[in-house]
């Protein structure tokens, strides 16, 4: 686990937008160069620089197809919130039309392994573990990335509330310092209120360990 490069962080502009269940359907007048992308993920080093970017295609293809934008959530979402301090191998969305996905990943030579599409030359995996994120309202981020791709990061509350599930749950221990990282590094910008209500639902709990880490951010 090292601090994001240059490199990577040079491919990506981070714009915290308004609320947003999904992006809006575009029209787009010229259709993205698939090869050309993918020639530029197959030469670029960093890791979530070349997962952000796949992302960003999957996404642009999806949206030229008419459908809906997925949303990236899982351990790439925190490696986006962290700066790459947390690394993950595959590629978590969820996905409204899981058709219309498999559809868009074969033609972008990916092969369905297991629950995986995997795209053997890229080294690279994509997982659609949802469909829908019910309940899941705060903020999405909006990265805009080379190309004029762009994807869609579940929102931080959300995800923070998730990685404390596994904390509490699962006794994840790298789950617990990754909640303490994210608070630590976005307290401020936080809506406690909502990271407080979502907490304090019964299919969460973790409003006792919410507030623990908290705390000890302000301590």
């Amino acid at each position: 686990m090292t601090p994001v490069s240059p490199e990577a962080w040079g491919t990506v502009c981070a714009l915290r937008s308004a609320r947003l269940a999904s992006i809006a359907h575009c029209c787009y007048h010229n259709l993205v160069n698939i090869k050309d992308i993918l020639d530029k993920i197959g030469a670029t080093e960093a890791p979530l620089a070349r997962q952000l970017l796949m992302t960003g295609l999957i996404t642009r293809r999806l949206e030229e197809k008419g459908k809906p934008a997925p949303v990236l959530i899982g351990g790439l979402a925190l490696s986006y919130y962290t700066r790459d301090v947390y690394f993950t191998a595959d590629i978590d969305l969820a996905c409204a039309d899981r058709e219309a996905l498999d559809d868009v990943l074969q033609e972008l030579g990916f092969t369905k392994a297991g629950r995986y599409w995997v795209h053997r030359g890229l080294d690279i995996a994509v997982e659609a573990p949802a469909s829908v994120l019910p309940g899941e309202e705060a903020p999405r981020e909006t990265v805009e990335l080379e190309g004029g791709l762009s994807c869609i990061v579940i929102g931080l509350e959300d995800l923070i509330i998730d990685r404390l599930n596994a904390c509490k749950h699962w006794k994840s221990e790298v789950d617990c310092e990754m909640t303490e990282l994210l608070i630590a590094r976005y307290g401020k910008e936080l809506d406690w209120d909502y990271l407080d209500k979502k907490a304090a639902l019964p299919e969460n709990g973790t409003l006792a360990e919410l507030r623990a880490f908290k705390d000890r951010r302000s301590s």
